[in-house]
């Protein structure tokens, strides 16, 4: 909308995860004052019951400075059985309990004696009181109670409404990317949690040299700078292409080519973590069936999701911040992203460029 173009790919109509049918993203916000900024968001792979109905999965962790529950049954098995639940750090293992308990209601559920809830995090302690742990099982009923399976809010909302990214107010961002249909028409949709570092880079251009210092422009606005922690990120890339756990983390392995274009380095202390989804409908898997489909594209047509994952997960940690705004919060303040000196130095670099390239 503020005429960036990321890429070279067409979006989805929604610019958003859920431009992959069936996907569903539900958020649910905590602001207290300045005292609490913090929240939860889930992502449904499908409206089914996921436990009964499971989806090809993968997780790729770029570095593990993290507390991602439930990743080790991925790994093993190559599926989801619940929602993807994004929170802050410390709500980690609350929000998985609330999870749980959740499930456990549903229609179809009443046998079952083990269940894999995942829950990723990051770091939202800069803008709310992280020690206070106040997520409650209400708060995560409600994210995957009324999911959205058309627009997605972005900016600081659900588990974005604390997160601090490149020094600036961060948060959700969503992206998608359609291909052609001699490239098999599938569609990619990613969603980020964004609250991590580096340098920040747009479309190429090094925006940040246009920038003033995230610390010295909230000294500016008479509020306590961000802290200068690592932060983290985490990653949800969907497809309706049909692959299988090995194809899909490959392609989950793509969306650290977009995060890295945006300048971070994945630095000591950042929590940078991908998961991965099929919702192809044909490879969805029954627990109770002896053999289970398994159906995936050719290595050789790949590529184009790879460069779709690249691209959108590009997109959405630009969105996050596009869609920020400036939140006052527990030990201090992130400003919104000024979009005035980014859009010039993108139109300068733009304009910079021979037109035959």
């Amino acid at each position: 909308e503020a005429g960036v173009v990321i890429g070279t790919l067409p979006t989805g109509p929604r610019n958003a995860i859920t431009d992959v049918a069936g996907v569903g993203v539900g958020h649910a916000t905590l602001n207290e004052g300045t005292r609490l900024h913090t929240g939860v968001t889930a992502i449904l792979p499908h409206a089914g019951n996921l436990y009964r109905q499971r989806v090809p999965a993968a997780i790729v962790v770029g570095n593990g400075y993290g507390k991602l529950a439930g990743i080790t049954q991925v790994q093993e098995l190559g599926e989801l059985e619940t929602p993807i639940l994004l929170t802050g750090t410390l709500s980690t293992w609350k929000v998985a309990d609330a999870t749980v308990d959740w499930l456990l209601r549903q229609p179809g559920m009443e046998q079952v004696r083990s269940i894999n809830p995942v829950v990723g995090e990051t770091n939202d302690g800069y803008l709310s009181d992280i020690r206070a742990r106040p997520v409650t099982p209400a708060l995560v009923e409600r994210a995957l109670a009324s999911p959205s399976y058309a627009d997605v809010e972005e900016g600081d909302v659900g588990a974005g409404a604390g997160t601090v990214a490149f020094g600036w107010k961060g948060g959700i961002g969503t992206s998608s990317r359609h291909l052609s249909a001699a490239d098999g028409g599938y569609t990619v949709g990613v969603l980020v949690q964004s609250n991590f570092g580096g340098e920040l880079t747009i479309a190429g251009v090094p925006v940040w040299k246009a920038l003033p210092d995230p610390a010295a422009y909230a000294r500016s606005l008479a509020v306590p700078p961000p802290s200068t922690g690592d932060g983290s990120i985490m990653m949800v890339v969907a497809t309706d292409a049909p692959l299988d756990a090995a194809q899909l983390q490959r392609l989950a392995k793509r969306a650290l080519v977009g995060l890295a274009r945006t300048g971070s380095v994945m630095s000591n202390g950042s929590g940078d973590y991908v998961i991965a989804f099929s919702t192809a409908k044909e490879n969805r898997r029954d627990p109770e069936v002896a053999v289970q489909p398994a159906r995936s594209v050719a290595g050789e047509a790949m590529s184009p999701l790879f460069q779709a994952a690249a691209e959108a997960t590009e997109e959405a940690i630009v969105n996050s911040l596009f869609r920020a705004h400036t939140v006052q919060g527990h030990r201090g303040t992130a400003a919104a992203l000024p979009l005035e000196p980014v859009l010039e130095a993108v139109r300068r670099a733009k304009a910079a460029v021979p037109a035959s390239h």
